[in-house]
C-alpha cells in the first residue's frame, strides 16, 4: 500500500474546504498515513468468530450493553401536510424552503 501523498492531502483539504498552510501539509500527511497504518493493523485481526452487530446495544455474552435500553418500535405514521408546512415557512418557493447561503467557496 502506498502512502498518502502531499497531492492527496491537498485534495482532501480542498474537499473538506480546509485551508492548510505549507507547514501544515506534511503534518497532515504524517497523521493520515498513521491513521491508515492503524487501520491496516486492525485489518490483520481475525474477526471470523465475532458476530456482526447491527446495534451497539445488542446482547453480548448474555449481558445487554445499552445506554438507551430499548429502541422504540418502527411504526409507519402519517406525515405532516406539505401545504401547511410551506404556508408556515418564512420563505418558500412552494415546494422547498428558501434559506440563506451559508457556504461560500
Amino acid at each position: 500500500m502506498s502512502g498518502v501523498s502531499i497531492e492527496d492531502v491537498r485534495r482532501v483539504a480542498e474537499l473538506a474546504n480546509l485551508e492548510l498552510t505549507p507547514e501544515e501539509e506534511p503534518r497532515m500527511q504524517r497523521d493520515l498515513n498513521s491513521i491508515l497504518g492503524h487501520i491496516a493493523q486492525l485489518n490483520e485481526l481475525d474477526t471470523s468468530a465475532v458476530e456482526p452487530m447491527a446495534q451497539v446495544g445488542q446482547v453480548l455474552g448474555g449481558e445487554v450493553f445499552s445506554h438507551g435500553e430499548t429502541l422504540r418500535d418502527d411504526v409507519v405514521r402519517p406525515s405532516v401536510d406539505r401545504a401547511a408546512v410551506m404556508a408556515a415557512a418564512p420563505e418558500t418557493d412552494g415546494r422547498f424552503f428558501k434559506v440563506p447561503k451559508v457556504i461560500e467557496r
